[in-house]
Parts: C-alpha cells; structure tokens; sequence
C-alpha cells in the first residue's frame, strides 16, 4: 500500500497453510487513539504473521484493541481463539454473524470440522463510525458472502476494505465475490451494486490485497 500506510491503515499480507493449500490473506491493521483495530484475524496458525508484520511496524499484539471481523469463515476468524488467548482485545461482528463465532451455530461452510469458538462483544450494524486515525472507519453491511458480511470504509480517504465482498486474486485486477465460495449471490451482486454507490478509489481484499481500483470497477462489476 501506499498513501494508506501513512494515515495509519496498513495491509498484513501473510502466507498460511489452509486446509491442503496454502493460502495468501491481508487482514488490515487500523491505528486509533485507544490502540489498533484489526481487521480479520486470518486461520488457525496465523497469528505468528501477524506478530511478525506488527513488530516491524513497531507494535506489540498487546496494542490490539478491538477485533473486527467482516464474517465468520474460517480463513477469516479461525485463528481468533488464539489471538483472544494472547490479548485482550474486544471481538465485534455484525449480529448475523455473532451466533456462527460464538458457537451457537456451526460455520455456513466447511466440513464441519469448526474452529475454537469465541464470544462475540459487540454486535456491529450498518452504518456504525468507529473513529480511526485515518478518520471514520464505516462498517457497511455486504451480506450475501456470508450472512452478515460487511465491508469497512473509510470515506476521507475514499479506501474500502472490502472483506471478501470484492476480490483481487484472479484474472481481473477487481472482481465481485466468487459464486463458489458465495451461498447468496443475488444478495452479493446487491452488496456490490451498493458499494458501487460509494466514492472509491482504491480497494483493499482479504484476497488479492491492494488494488487502486475503485467505484468505476465496482460499477463495472455489478453492471456485469
């Protein structure tokens, strides 16, 4: 990332071992005046990445505040329980997504072999602000992904965080979420058409990283 860093939101590109694969993830790290939010926590076995790219940022995961994560896959918040046993961070998510990482549901996807579960303290909504160093921080609801997806934009820097709302790890430079992975796909393209509607101008995926990409391409894909 460029510009991003210094406003104080920062890409994690770590490499993880996920299921028979391995795995490139960008959860993203967020400072604000309470400490940083992070954004995703990634797999099980993430969390030593994560240390790692935090310390050459010149933190500790001791500074992690507040966990936000934009859904329950496993490749998202499987490696939570492990971070919650190291800090003492606040887990929030929106409340459609709560029951799936607490455990009071088991994941959407998956072969039902689940993660450790882990409570869920606060139950995020649309249009929630959360005051970051790179000005608010919105949470967006983008369901469709999953069912309480959401994405995390940050409207003075025209930077969307997309979650796995939008993806940039295939052919195109920007694309919509992958049918495959997607249980509701009309309710997707509605969660990208509403992105669309935003002013954006560069991108960041939990697949693919960062993209300066922006609303004209989400209107591009939405439109196809």
């Amino acid at each position: 990332m460029h510009a991003e860093d210094d406003a104080g939101v920062h890409a994690l590109p770590i490499t993880v071992t996920y299921g028979e694969r391995d795995l490139t993830i960008t959860p993203t790290l967020v400072k604000t005046d309470r400490g940083l939010v992070l954004c995703d926590v990634g797999p099980q076995g993430a969390v030593n990445g994560l240390e790692t790219h935090l310390r050459s940022l010149g933190y500790d995961l001791e500074d992690i505040w507040l966990v936000v994560l934009t859904h329950h896959d496993g490749d998202h918040a499987g490696g939570l329980a492990e971070l919650k046993d190291r800090v003492d961070a606040v887990v929030g998510t929106h409340r459609d997504e709560a029951p799936y990482i607490s455990g009071e549901r088991d994941p959407i996807k998956g072969d039902g072999d689940r993660y450790p579960s882990v409570p869920v303290d606060i139950e995020l909504a649309d249009g929630v602000r959360i005051p970051t160093g790179a000005g608010p921080m919105e949470v967006v609801a983008t369901p469709g992904h999953a069912p309480g997806h959401v994405s995390l934009y940050f409207p003075d820097g025209n930077l969307l965080v997309a979650g796995d709302a939008l993806v940039a790890d295939g052919t195109e430079p920007l694309a919509g979420p992958k049918p495959q992975f997607t249980p509701d796909m009309d309710r997707a393209i509605e969660s990208v058409g509403k992105l669309a509607g935003l002013e954006i101008d560069h991108t960041l995926c939990y697949h693919g990283g960062y993209v300066p990409q922006g609303s004209d391409r989400i209107r591009e894909i939405c439109e196809q």
